[in-house]
């Protein structure tokens, strides 16, 4: 065994039988010539909970929680939750000061399927920017979100990235001082923003991000990728417990076939009827609505922050 890969993860309760799933696929196609920290960060779990998370730890993986309640005392009444964003997705922005023993790490989201190698993922060069990630395919090919993008944060909407995969250089990420800096904008200001974190992460690190191959944050658009599937993420409205027609679903059931979550991994799709896709299908036209109105807005990165 050779270099220990830092991998990251955010959750709560609800969604640890998805980060379950993530976990078994990352564990099964990763390379043996590793060791893999498994870092879970979280505000408190139930034991039962993290009990079956430990149940996938093994020779080369092993598993943390790490509750970082005490670290957000002075920030948290500031995050929201915005549609399907909760504000578990904040604490990837602690991570460079919390794990001062990394200077580089991945973090991936709950909700996908990692069937490549992360570590070809994590020994990419990141030719000395702070981030690795992939441009969001829905901000792309979405008129409104583009209009966002490029006039409500001021960034190019081609490589407005996905931040539900990220390859970080927690290095550069201290000597730009992007937590610093988001905790300052964040306390200073009340923006009105379609994705909470992505958006300030998008904002922050403009021209400091490394454009990876979209194949390592394939998002169900129906989009062309690069290479093979490494990375499956289910990042939009519908997801493959609640749809049986999900883009890439297979790839989730092939997982959560053998999760000691499955049961309630089929109990949650089963609630989730008609009445809940037509407010599913609502909230998607909403986000429209809503990005050309936050474009409309005084209220916005780009006509509020100065950048020099």
């Amino acid at each position: 065994m050779n270099h220990e890969i830092p991998v990251f993860f955010s959750t709560d309760d609800e969604y640890v039988p998805f980060l379950d799933v993530a976990i078994a696929s990352l564990i099964e196609n990763a390379s043996k010539d590793y060791r893999y920290k498994l870092i879970i960060l979280n505000t408190g779990l139930r034991p039962d909970n993290q009990a079956k998370i430990k149940l996938r730890e093994q020779d080369g993986f092993a598993i943390e929680f790490f509750d970082i309640s005490p670290y957000l005392t002075d920030v948290k009444s500031r995050f929201k939750n915005v549609y399907h964003f909760s504000i578990v997705t904040y604490y990837r922005l602690f991570i460079g000061s919390l794990f001062p023993q990394y200077d580089k790490i991945v973090y991936l989201d709950c909700d996908l399927v990692v069937l490549g190698d992360v570590a070809k993922l994590y020994h990419t060069d990141l030719h000395g920017n702070i981030l690795g990630a992939v441009p969001d395919q829905f901000v792309s090919k979405t008129p409104e979100f583009r209009l966002y993008a490029e006039q409500a944060i001021g960034v190019d909407p081609d490589t407005y990235f996905n931040a539900g995969v990220l390859l970080i250089s927690l290095e550069q990420f201290r000597q730009q001082q992007i937590e610093q800096k988001f905790v300052r904008l964040i306390t200073a200001y009340d923006f009105d923003l379609l994705d909470p974190d992505q958006a300030y992460l998008n904002y922050l690190c403009f021209g400091k991000t490394h454009i990876l191959p979209n194949s390592w944050n394939k998002s169900p658009t129906g989009q062309a990728y690069d290479g093979e599937k490494n990375i499956v993420h289910y990042n939009l409205y519908k997801k493959p417990w609640q749809y049986d027609d999900m883009e890439d679903g297979e790839y989730f059931w092939r997982y959560a076939g053998a999760s000691p979550f499955y049961e309630q991994i089929r109990e949650a799709g089963a609630a989730f009827g008609e009445k809940e896709k037509a407010k599913s299908d609502a909230a998607a036209k909403e986000i429209l609505q809503h990005a050309i109105a936050i474009v409309r807005s005084d209220n916005t990165f780009s006509k509020t922050l100065d950048r020099r």
